[in-house]
């Protein structure tokens, strides 16, 4: 927990009360309480952030939670995702350094058997990762691998592991991070062009630690016996 943020439990009760009322006038009060889940039919259109915040009487990253609770009383399976990505946006909008959204982006609702409704959460994924790629990056990480692994769409998991790979400057990104176009990239055959970003990302001393070097130095090692094998 941060230390400007107040654990739930600590609020008063009259805004407890305040919260509730207004997210009552917005979309419904007994969502956040049921233990049932709800039919996609009756998700609204979600609030606007500044309705939000007015929600919220100035605790942001309260109001945020109990909207993403209330969000969550809905059966993920059938929920217009459309909507769902506009709730999603607006709430991360209230509370932009909550991981929160994303998260449930990621590992939930874009982990869906349905294609097209998983695209439209991994593209709402790979759009607020450029808001701030330091503190993101994980989530466009793994949007890359169901990308490649669920979809199998190679193409678009290159993007994503592209955009990871020139906007991030976080000194936490691993390496495997790093190299994730890389391995994309030889999976789609494309073997000079991993063979040139590898070959420049040994050369620009990017790679500061002597194991990842030796690492790198002998994956493209390999991949060039592999392009000679290919010639033959």
């Amino acid at each position: 927990m941060r230390r400007d943020e107040r654990p739930l439990a600590s609020l008063p009760v009259w805004l407890w009360l305040a919260l509730a009322a207004a997210l009552a006038a917005q979309i419904g009060f007994r969502a956040l309480h049921s233990a049932t889940k709800l039919h996609e039919a009756d998700l609204p259109p979600p609030p606007s952030a500044s309705a939000l915040r007015l929600a919220g009487l100035g605790e942001r990253a309260a109001a945020a939670r109990l909207a993403m609770l209330y969000l969550q009383a809905f059966e993920y399976r059938k929920l217009d995702y459309q909507r769902l990505v506009e709730w999603l946006h607006n709430i991360l909008e209230l509370d932009p350094r909550s991981q929160y959204p994303l998260f449930a982006a990621a590992r939930v609702y874009a982990e869906t058997p349905d294609a097209a409704r998983a695209r439209l959460v991994l593209d709402f994924i790979y759009r607020e990762f450029l808001v701030d790629p330091g503190r993101r990056w994980p989530w466009l990480a793994h949007a890359a691998l169901l990308a490649k692994h669920r979809l199998k769409d190679l193409p678009l998991a290159r993007r994503y592991a592209a955009a990871l790979d020139r906007h991030t400057r976080a000194a936490d990104l691993p390496l495997w991070a790093r190299q994730m176009e890389l391995f994309i990239l030889e999976d789609m055959n494309e073997l000079e062009a991993a063979r040139i970003m590898l070959g420049g990302l040994l050369a620009s001393g990017a790679i500061q630690d002597p194991a990842e070097a030796r690492f790198l130095a002998g994956r493209l090692k390999s991949l060039e016996e592999r392009m000679r094998r290919e010639r033959r």
